[in-house]
């Protein structure tokens, strides 16, 4: 038995105390059932990046994964000791565990017979192994919460080992240092993923002990757990509301499980997922989106980090790839590329000194992040940040393998009127740097009117790959994966007769 096995053993023997009606789960047949438990879990990403997100599962993960009928949803897999790696996925915005899946729910015709259907339901559901992994997964958010105030004050040097309050600096890299099974870590090529799954796994290990000694505690507040339900409903078929569903199905689970009802400051959230035919009934692993990791400085079209992600990936980096973000704002996509590709070189760039501003101090907070984790001196991270004009890089003809960004929309930056001469001027100066041949633009906007336009003038340079359609906001935009063609580039002074400015 490998050691996270036994961890996940040894955590899974807190008995859960959920109160349902079924025969008690004893020590042993928990220890048992431990070993081959496997679940399926539920993530939120990206619309219309959802094929990213289930190839990064298959490949990360090993596991296979299904694409939802929703848009915006992937389903997949594990054994339950690869739960830790799942929170290291970067295209995912909201985690949570499968109860039960319903793909062909059949609803009464009277909305009072189908809230009916709802309380009936919450007793017949699987509960036992989705509650196990919320409770496994609350013991990694404790332990990540406690691992980062250990190392929060190592670093400030408030070390004292005669009171026992606070661990030697030893003690705290031994919460890291634990022998983690091959397998895991060869998932992970990036060292700050590797920490991450040292820091969730390796923590449980180092102090299980600890967990079983307060298992007598937690038991108590098992039984008094708070709680709310989340319907996310889709389809126009349904004679009845969001709240309706989740006002009768959650007082059923109330009533099944004896837990209090709090909307805001609650323990478990319930999740009833309805699109169409189709309901699918989870409990929640995240607390907040994921997509909010990496950025501290926030500005007016702060892009999320798991479309970044899916952006890059759409472009396939290759190591040594030069990457630049023109238009970089508070630098989301530099950043990701630079915490997931490490062994390529980013640049990020705009012409505002505010976002110039803004994307160096989400560089210089990541390197304290970084500092805090390893307890040492950050040795920095393959990025820069810029101020330049987008129509004139101050980059050498050719010098670019890779060009991903998020082009003004003309909503809260720029205007559309002023995007007819932008676009095209972009685009001009994007195929000069970019390396011909073998060069990639990704580029995000909503107006795909004026692109499309700017885009075909541009025939000669710049070649449509594909188009992902996605939802930013609740506005339709695109993004566009360009191929750079092996046309050399020339100036248009160049083609007058004249000789211009050398590059």
């Amino acid at each position: 038995m490998s050691d996270i096995q036994e961890a996940t053993n040894q955590l899974l023997d807190v008995n859960l105390h959920d109160n349902q009606r079924s025969v008690p789960v004893t020590e042993s047949s928990i220890r048992s059932e431990s070993k081959n438990l496997h679940v399926t879990i539920g993530a939120t990403v990206p619309t219309g990046f959802e094929q990213t997100a289930a190839e990064e599962v298959r490949e990360k993960l090993r596991s296979p994964c299904k694409i939802s009928k929703d848009r915006g949803k992937i389903y997949f897999d594990i054994p339950v000791e690869s739960l830790a790696q799942v929170h290291c996925l970067r295209s995912v915005d909201n985690l949570f565990v499968v109860v039960q899946e319903f793909p062909d729910y059949q609803f009464k015709n009277t909305k009072e017979e189908v809230l009916k259907d709802f309380e009936d339901l919450a007793g017949k559901l699987p509960w036992s192994d989705p509650l196990k992994v919320w409770k496994i997964n609350t013991s990694f958010k404790k332990k990540k919460t406690k691992r980062k105030k250990i190392n929060q004050n190592s670093s400030k040097g408030k070390i004292d080992n005669g009171q026992g309050d606070k661990l030697d600096e030893r003690d705290v890299k031994e919460f890291t240092n634990n022998d983690l099974d091959s397998h895991i870590l060869d998932y992970y090529e990036n060292p700050a993923i590797k920490e991450e799954v040292s820091t969730l796994v390796g923590d449980d290990l180092a102090s299980c002990k600890d967990e079983i000694d307060e298992g007598s505690k937690e038991e108590t507040e098992l039984q008094t757990l708070k709680f709310r339900v989340t319907c996310n409903r889709a389809g126009e078929k349904h004679c009845f509301t969001s709240n309706e569903a989740a006002r009768d199905f959650g007082g059923a689970v109330q009533d099944y499980f004896k837990w209090k009802a709090d909307m805001t400051n609650f323990d478990v959230e319930v999740l009833l997922n309805i699109h169409d035919n189709e309901i699918i009934v989870g409990i929640a692993l995240t607390e907040e989106s994921l997509h909010r990791r990496n950025i501290t400085h926030f500005g007016p079209t702060t892009l999320r980090s798991t479309l970044a992600y899916g952006m890059l990936r759409l472009c396939a980096p290759q190591p040594t790839d030069i990457i630049i973000d023109p238009m970089c704002g508070t630098g989301a996509i530099p950043i990701e590329g630079a915490m997931e590709w490490a062994d390529c070189y980013h640049i990020a760039g705009d012409n505002n000194p505010l976002a110039v501003k803004r994307a160096a101090n989400n560089i210089s907070s990541l390197l304290t992040k970084s500092q805090m984790k390893d307890g040492k001196p950050s040795w920095g991270l393959p990025i820069d940040a810029v101020q330049w004009d987008i129509c004139n890089l101050p980059l050498r003809t050719g010098s670019v393998d890779i060009i991903v960004t998020d082009m003004p929309f003309g909503k809260r930056m720029g205007s559309k009127k002023r995007n007819w001469n932008l676009y095209p001027a972009c685009l001009r100066e994007m195929s000069r740097v970019c390396r011909p041949g073998t060069g990639r633009a990704v580029l995000l906007t909503q107006d795909k009117k004026c692109f499309t336009k700017a885009l075909s003038g541009m025939g000669h340079l710049w070649r449509k790959v594909h188009t992902v359609w996605v939802n930013i906001g609740g506005l339709h935009a695109a993004v566009y994966l360009l191929k750079r063609t092996p046309q050399a580039f020339v100036h248009p002074v160049e083609q007058d007769g004249e000789r211009g400015t050398p590059w």
